[in-house]
C-alpha cells in the first residue's frame, strides 16, 4: 500500500470519526432541524467521496 493510500484511507477514517461525533447524541428530528450538523455531516461525506475517487 502506497503512503498516498493511507492518507486517503486516513482521511476517510477521519470523516468517519467525525461525523460519529456529531451525531452521537443526536436524534432524527434533531439532526433534521440542525441545519449546522446536518450541514457537517454532509462535508465530511463529500470528504470520504472524494477520497475514495482518488484512490
Amino acid at each position: 500500500m502506497t503512503n498516498k493510500t493511507r492518507k486517503y484511507l486516513f482521511d476517510i477514517l477521519e470523516a468517519i470519526n467525525s461525523i460519529e461525533n456529531y451525531i452521537s447524541n443526536v436524534d432524527f428530528i434533531q439532526y433534521q432541524k440542525n441545519k449546522m450538523v446536518h450541514r457537517a455531516v454532509e462535508r465530511e461525506f463529500e470528504i470520504i467521496g472524494e477520497a475514495m475517487n482518488t484512490m
